[in-house]
């Protein structure tokens, strides 16, 4: 089985069937920011949480600022960013693009490689 990518979510206060479609690609929710705390809008110093692997920002609950403040810590510590809208299928379509398989697919992938 393969190891778990540790993300961190941005935006929605809440994520519905996000966390399961996420499972099932391998990744696991580290720590989940609503983003409407207003100092994640003028914060330039913000970091990530140790351990993490992944960000993925929800746009349409998200503004610029924020985005924009996410993103620039992202890129300092050298993570990968995800950006989609908060629905299953926006997710699984940004995951595809990125190269998350779900973990059936990575299994099978796996077993056709060798």
């Amino acid at each position: 089985m393969s190891q778990l990518v540790s993300a961190v979510v941005v935006g929605a206060d809440r994520l519905g069937n996000i966390p399961d479609v996420l499972r099932s690609h391998n990744i696991a929710i580290m720590q989940h920011i609503s983003g409407r705390d207003p100092a994640h809008q003028k914060k330039k110093s913000l970091q990530l949480p140790s351990g993490t692997q992944l960000l993925i920002l929800l746009t349409d609950f998200l503004g610029h600022n924020v985005m924009k403040t996410f993103r620039a810590a992202a890129q300092r510590a050298g993570v990968r960013v995800l950006v989609c809208r908060r629905s299953v299928c926006s997710m699984k379509q940004a995951l595809a693009q990125c190269g998350y398989c779900e973990a059936a697919c990575s299994r099978a992938c796996g077993q056709r490689q060798k």
